[in-house]
């Protein structure tokens, strides 16, 4: 039917799924008003397609298209403001363990992967440090912790142990993370010395690619 009338998948479903809403009808000043203000709420962040998830809520449904080139009529663009502190610790004694993941964040078993990172959140005038990891097969935060310090007990070991509360390990297991002291400490490869399940896995040196799933992760929270 599509093929027929010359209009593609992607518009159909889209029509069929807002069909039934009532659209409000607004001038276009009006309307380049309301998106002017959600931007300024995001802190400058938001692009069309999040402007138009949040004007659809508002039960204005326009296209993200049409949201685009009012937001560049405007001069509306998405800025993403980033202060860098530094989180990862390499240069220590403790033993750096062979890159076993080697970039296959792919995986069909839950419990079979899972990958770690620490990073930074501002709280008030302060900052924490937030520890996570995370399944490769379903992309779930098994297990996190937020500190006010770095310390291997605060971070890693709290977010582990959560983790293993959460969710079972199976054979062939592999826990990667950067060259981190947190994740090279004696606390961390003697907990897992004692589960022959485990194959520890680490990043190259200053190759944040190499545990790219967490990175994002943590992109996604930073941001929005």
């Amino acid at each position: 039917m599509c093929k027929c009338v010359s209009v593609s998948k992607n518009a159909y479903y889209n029509w069929l799924k807002s069909k039934d809403k009532v659209r409000v009808k607004t001038s276009k000043t009006v309307f380049k008003e309301r998106i002017r203000v959600l931007f300024k709420e995001s802190r400058e962040i938001y692009g069309s397609y999040r402007i138009q998830k949040m004007l659809e809520r508002e039960n204005l449904n326009y296209s993200r298209s049409y949201i685009g080139i009012l937001m560049k009529e405007m001069g509306l663009k998405s800025i993403l403001k980033r202060k860098f502190v530094v989180t990862t610790d390499s240069k220590h004694t403790f033993p750096i363990f062979e890159n076993v993941l080697n970039r296959d964040f792919k995986s069909l078993k839950l419990g079979e992967k899972w990958v770690s990172d620490i990073t930074y959140i501002r709280v008030n005038n302060d900052w924490n440090y937030l520890t996570t990891v995370l399944d490769l097969a379903d992309r779930k935060i098994v297990g996190w912790s937020l500190s006010q310090d770095m310390t291997t007990e605060n971070t890693i070991v709290k977010a582990w142990y959560a983790a293993c509360k959460t969710r079972a390990m199976n054979p062939g297991f592999v826990f990667h993370s950067d060259r981190g002291v947190q994740y090279a400490s004696n606390s961390m490869t003697n907990l897992f010395a004692y589960n022959r399940k485990i194959t520890q896995s680490m990043s190259r040196k200053g190759n944040c690619w190499d545990n790219a799933v967490a990175e994002r992760f943590f992109k996604t929270i930073k941001h929005e």
